[in-house]
């Protein structure tokens, strides 16, 4: 079983993939989503987030909820809306987010292959999210939102895509945040053959994003397994979607870090203990961290620049070297008293991509106490702990630009 393999996507029809893309499910509240549909009839959000036309309060998890994404989907086809090509293709997709362009590839990813590992885990998953997904899919017989892969930069694919995307695209659109989506169809037999074998000559690939709708794939597929007597492994429900990219294009950002108090210190205490593991020094400037274990400290409108010692940086451990990691073990945890960042609510998280400034206004409204700018984690670096079967620290990794739903999705007949 290759690791991965054409598909036959359910695509926009020509001139409706601007009236069909919609940002990732899981990055927009109802609320928010309620608010783009609105004049956009043919929102893939009406798929992804079928709540939306649903009463408000009505629980997304709710069995009509997965019944009116099947209704959804099923009008889109029916109106022509969607369109499924007549035979498997590879689809190249590209990213345009200002200066930073990636280059990647649709494809159907084995099953198999993320059950053995070969497919490499960096996070755990939430069981709510993970049965929230497999619904999904079940409901809509189709995978429709992508799974974020990355595969090591090996330079025939990295050619083999430049040169399709050489040509002009298929789809070119430019989302509302800025971010442009270029996507060109594979349907050469030998280039097609050529890219399967050169993915399955690497040793793995690495979720980057997605760690809950992959593991609902696997789910699915396991259950489906075991209701097909005629299972012979080449069903589409043996595969997931996913759009895979080279790891040096990757653009990871920071996940910074706000507390709601100094854990009973006062500030002098609190920057006297900080300055046991740390060099402290006062900021004229907002401080962007500019390498690993330096971070910023927002706290009573001032920032410093934190620089820890070296000495107490663990090279050997792919985990605990994490800039997260170094942050929670030398202040967050012994010094604020927070041992459970995944649990609890004197933390929060601000995603790289809102700034410093989603920091300074928070600390400066009195909701949080003291705010920390991170470096982000570098893409060998997750390689490096998914390869060690460890698990990232939660909120390690912010990507962007995000994938966008709608352009190609996988039905599992």
């Amino acid at each position: 079983m290759p690791l991965i393999k054409p598909l036959p996507g359910l695509r926009p029809a020509p001139n409706r993939a601007e009236n069909v893309a919609a940002p990732p499910y899981d990055v927009v509240s109802t609320s928010e989503a309620r608010a783009m549909v609105d004049g956009r009839p043919w929102s893939f959000l009406h798929i992804s987030r079928p709540e939306v036309d649903l009463p408000k309060g009505t629980d997304p998890y709710a069995p009509e909820v997965y019944a009116k994404a099947r209704e959804n989907l099923e009008l889109m086809i029916a109106e022509g809306i969607l369109l499924r090509d007549p035979a498997p293709h590879y689809y190249v997709y590209r990213l345009t987010m200002g200066s930073h362009v990636q280059t990647g590839l649709v494809a159907a990813a084995s099953v198999a292959a993320y059950d053995a590992e070969r497919i490499k885990k960096h996070e755990f998953t939430r069981p709510v999210k993970e049965d929230d997904r497999v619904r999904q899919i079940d409901a809509l017989n189709a995978q429709t939102g992508p799974v974020f892969l990355v595969y090591p930069s090996t330079a025939a694919i990295d050619q083999t895509l430049a040169t399709v995307s050489a040509g002009a695209p298929e789809v070119d659109i430019t989302a509302v945040d800025g971010v442009r989506h270029e996507l060109w169809s594979v349907a050469d037999p030998a280039t097609i053959a050529a890219l399967t074998a050169a993915f399955d000559a690497l040793d793995a690939l690495y979720v980057a994003d997605g760690h809950h709708r992959s593991a609902a794939a696997s789910r699915v597929a396991a259950a489906r397994r075991a209701d097909n007597p005629g299972h012979t492994g080449e069903e589409a429900y043996n595969y997931f979607l996913a759009v895979v990219f080279p790891h040096n294009q990757m653009q990871i950002l920071a996940y910074n870090r706000l507390v709601r108090d100094l854990h009973g210190l006062d500030t002098a205490e609190f920057l006297a203990r900080v300055a046991v593991p740390f060099r402290v020094e006062p900021s004229a400037e907002p401080v962007t961290p500019a390498r690993c274990a330096e971070f910023g400290m927002y706290l009573e409108g001032a920032w410093y620049r934190l620089t820890l010692d070296e000495a107490r940086i663990p090279w050997d451990d792919p985990v605990a070297r994490l800039d997260v990691s170094l942050l929670q073990d030398n202040l967050i945890e012994p010094i604020l008293g927070i041992v459970d960042p995944r649990r609890d609510d004197r933390i929060d998280f601000v995603g790289g991509i809102r700034g410093l400034e989603g920091l300074t206004r928070r600390v400066d409204s009195g909701e949080m106490r003291v705010a920390f700018s991170l470096y982000p984690t570098r893409m060998p670096d997750l390689m490096a702990v998914a390869d060690a079967g460890e698990v990232m620290p939660p909120k390690s990794t912010w990507f962007e630009p995000k994938l966008a739903d709608g352009l190609v999705s996988h039905v599992l007949d």
